[in-house]
């Protein structure tokens, strides 16, 4: 059982200094203006792109949001690298922030990433300034928040920062709950999920217990293991999880939600709908008590980087 992991969750707070519109789901817009501003921030050769840089794994633009394949034999064939950050938007809904108004998003680092949390700041410091969403709206940063969960699963913010002063210490790895866990629980997915089956993402009635826990496994350990340095299963290990995860029942309410987005980088417009609404699972979760709260943090399924797939956890 997974009892702490290489993880801090924060909350950015700013103050609207020129009308900003967000579209119905922020997550892509926030992304694609912390990635610029990162770039700027962190890229001496003033290269169009990274390709054949030979600063390439030891610059902090990459190893954020353009991560290498590892070099080790176990991991070279993965087909994609899961970033080591996670956006959490403001709720879905287009929305107008006014002067003088406060918006806030939570953002999540895992691993050897934690060290340029300074980096990141001044980064988000700078997409605000120049502009973000339609018309370009603009905001100051007022503070960041470490956001940590107490044992009774309530969380607390503790400010970390304040524009012009010292980042506080705070801690790196999270905790995870160990004590006896409910045989049955409820996921409530607040944006859409995104688990894939050949390039498609699957519709509720295609959803089991198995693929979304195992989803889960594979996420948690790609991200430990990249980013950390740390295993957190066995090939035998594995295997059991899977077995166990086949005995787990389900019964959902989820109903799809169509999203569309679109890449300046890709220069392509791409459907991203998924699964939202509640997902019960019932049986042995013993296995998995860590992993589903972890999961609440690291989401799951395509395009958790930029917010989908976050769940809450309701338990009975």
């Amino acid at each position: 059982m997974i009892t702490s992991y290489p993880l801090a969750r924060y909350r950015f707070d700013f103050e609207i200094t020129r009308l900003l519109r967000l579209p119905d789901y922020a997550g892509s817009t926030l992304r694609g203006v912390f990635g610029r501003a990162l770039r700027q921030l962190a890229c001496v050769t003033h290269a169009k792109n990274c390709q054949g840089c030979p600063l390439r794994r030891t610059c902090p633009y990459p190893a954020i949001f353009e991560p290498l394949k590892p070099e080790t034999t176990s991991l070279r064939n993965i087909s994609t690298v899961p970033v080591p950050y996670v956006i959490e938007p403001p709720t879905w809904g287009t929305r107008d922030y006014a002067p003088g108004e406060m918006l806030s998003f939570g953002f999540t680092l895992i691993g050897y990433v934690q060290q340029h949390l300074p980096l990141c700041i001044m980064a988000w410091q700078r997409a605000f300034a120049r502009g973000v969403g339609t018309g370009d709206g603009t905001a100051e940063l007022l503070g960041v928040n470490s956001v940590e969960e107490e044992n009774d699963g309530q969380e607390i913010l503790r400010s970390i920062y304040l524009p012009g002063q010292h980042l506080l210490d705070h801690p790196q790895h999270t905790q995870l709950p160990t004590g006896t866990p409910s045989e049955r629980i409820t996921l409530q997915f607040d944006t859409p999920l995104r688990l894939q089956q050949d390039g498609h993402a699957l519709p509720p009635s295609k959803l089991t217990a198995r693929t979304l826990l195992m989803a889960l496994v594979r996420r948690a350990s790609l991200l430990a293991e990249i980013h950390g340095g740390k295993r957190l299963y066995s090939t035998e290990e594995f295997s059991e999880l899977a077995e166990h995860a086949q005995q787990i029942t389900s019964h959902h309410h989820l109903t799809w939600r169509d999203w569309t987005r679109h890449s300046s980088r890709q220069r392509r417009t791409m459907q991203l709908g998924g699964c939202i609404g509640k997902w019960q699972l019932s049986g042995n979760l013993t296995p998995f008590q860590s992993l589903l709260r972890l999961g609440s943090w690291l989401h799951v399924g395509k395009e958790a980087s930029f917010g989908l797939g976050k769940y809450r956890i309701i338990e009975e």
